[in-house]
């Protein structure tokens, strides 16, 4: 049976070792690669006010399709460029949600994604969409450092 294994790429080193994991894991398989885009990508606040700059959410957006492609280059450096199906998606959201539902709605088997490793006071602050990712997924998740 064939799996299906889920990527969540931001570009970050541990993102990119996830990657490589699941290329080195999963050769053969299906394997799908999503970079989600915050939608506060493109809102700023200013001394008076907020305010939407539509070139910056594009601008993410055109970083998200570059990440992708560059996901296809590094599977074409390996021998599993013949035999993996390499699927890519650019979707907006915020990140754990967007993740679980791509999960959902596309029949994955498994979650594999990198971890910053933050620790103490940042990681509380700033939570972990792999930490959350990882309790709310129905689906097997390895965290990769």
């Amino acid at each position: 049976m064939t799996k299906h294994v889920l990527v969540p790429l931001d570009g970050s080193d541990p993102s990119w070792a996830a990657f490589d994991h699941a290329l080195e894991q999963y050769a053969g398989e299906q394997i799908s690669v999503l970079h989600v885009v915050d939608p506060a990508e493109g809102v700023y606040a200013g001394m008076d006010g907020g305010y939407y700059d539509g070139a910056a959410f594009d601008r993410a957006r055109e970083r998200g399709e570059t990440l992708c492609e560059r996901a296809r280059d590094r599977l074409a450096e390996t021998d599993a460029v013949s035999t993996t199906i390499l699927e890519t998606a650019v979707e907006t959201g915020r990140p754990r949600r967007k993740i679980l539902d791509y999960a959902d709605e596309h029949d994955v088997d498994h979650i594999v994604m990198g971890s910053h490793g933050r620790k103490g006071v940042s990681r509380v602050l700033l939570g972990s969409v792999a930490e959350t990712v990882t309790r709310r997924s129905p689906m097997p998740v390895t965290i990769v450092r």
